[in-house]
């Protein structure tokens, strides 16, 4: 008689259980999938940024952005959104770190980040081995998107952008020789280089020297020495702002007047905040111009200088643009599945965003135009 009775009282209990789930307004299948009764999709997302170190205004401006559209996304409620953020410093070893912990987690649908072209070259094949769909927001070297199907970005690579600042800098200035400068220890950089060589060489540019350093580096007076002994008309620097900005004040500390020529890295408002005048003059290519007379565009960066008290860069503006896409992903999926996700992220076109309006191609790479701009006047400005 106990074992009958223990028996029926199992099987109440289990009943209960499962009367209790149906009535809870979510169904969750374990693996990150939940949608609620009324029909929306809520999934968790891992964020890997770049919040420590050196380089930590390029992960704080990109976090901010996601925060933002976290905000916005939620209180629509097409689909709640959670992001679980980890700083990797811009280390390798800590991004990957990092990313095992964030996929180990059944409940993490994708992954946002990491911050650097070199980061995302160690996590990228991690996460597509997991199948776990993962977007760079600022990752910029070549290959990135061909690393596998579960790989996208919606920054603007290198290739696209190099050449778009070079060609308008050469038929202003009329220019016929060029030196270069880029930090050969680092993916981005050396990516960057790449494009600057072979693009100068398919302009039928003169190159008159090429010249490397390293992170952190202070003095670059060997370098720059060199490069004005030999006058060239244009200087084509790979590097990050804090290197970038360090070598365009001792350059011009030199008397070297020509101008700079840019790659993405270039593009935050430190470059101008550690250069000061010497930043002036400097021609980059980027998705993102805060000065565009565009409602949406100029609803986003009041938004942001309200919350942040400082205008958005580029950074700022393809995070946040990169949480509406998968926000549209997880939607049009229908659920928090990581395989519906990214075969939902795959079909994404001209979706409308602050960048303007983008799209993904065969491989998961953006399919985007470039804008060129110059600092003139302490502050980003359209080169024409």
């Amino acid at each position: 008689m106990r074992k009958i009775a223990k028996k029926s009282y199992l099987l109440i209990s289990v009943f209960m259980l499962i009367l209790l789930a149906a009535c809870s307004g979510a169904d969750t299948t374990g693996d990150g999938d939940s949608k609620n009764a009324d029909g929306t999709v809520t999934a968790k997302i891992g964020v890997i940024s770049y919040l420590s170190g050196p380089g930590a205004a390029y992960g704080e401006a990109i976090t901010n952005g996601f925060n933002l559209a976290l905000d916005e996304i939620n209180e629509k409620g097409d689909v709640k959104i959670e992001l679980v953020i980890e700083d990797s410093a811009g280390k390798q070893e800590q991004a990957l770190t990092v990313a095992q912990k964030l996929m180990s987690d059944d409940d993490i649908v994708a992954l946002l980040g990491p911050t650097l072209s070199t980061e995302m070259n160690v996590v990228a094949p991690e996460a597509d081995l997991n199948g776990i769909p993962i977007m760079g927001t600022s990752t910029t070297a070549a290959g990135i998107p061909q690393i596998g199907e579960y790989v996208f970005r919606n920054s603007l690579p290198e290739s696209l952008a190099i050449p778009a600042a070079l060609e308008k800098a050469v038929a202003a200035e009329d220019a016929k020789t060029v030196a270069i400068l880029y930090g050969n220890d680092d993916l981005f950089t050396k990516s960057g280089f790449d494009t600057m060589k072979e693009e100068a060489e398919n302009m039928g540019l003169d190159i008159l020297t090429i010249e490397t350093f390293q992170k952190g580096q202070s003095d670059y007076n060997a370098q720059l020495t060199k490069i004005k002994d030999l006058n060239p008309d244009l200087i084509l620097a790979s590097a990050l702002y804090n290197e970038g900005a360090v070598i365009m004040d001792q350059a011009r500390k030199m008397g070297i007047d020509v101008p700079f020529v840019g790659g993405n890295g270039f593009n935050s408002p430190q470059v101008i905040e550690i250069a000061g005048d010497a930043a002036e003059g400097l021609i980059v290519a980027t998705p993102w111009f805060g000065d565009k007379d565009e409602p949406k565009v100029q609803e986003f960066v009041k938004k942001y200088e309200e919350e942040y008290g400082a205008k958005p860069d580029q950074f700022a503006a393809q995070a946040y643009d990169a949480l509406y896409i998968m926000a549209e992903g997880l939607k049009n999926a229908g659920e928090a599945d990581r395989d519906a996700l990214r075969d939902a992220l795959a079909e994404i076109k001209d979706l409308d965003g602050v960048l303007g309006k983008f799209s993904f191609d065969k491989d998961g790479d953006v399919v985007m135009e470039p804008t060129v701009l110059v600092i003139k006047e302490g502050k980003f400005q359209l080169f024409e």
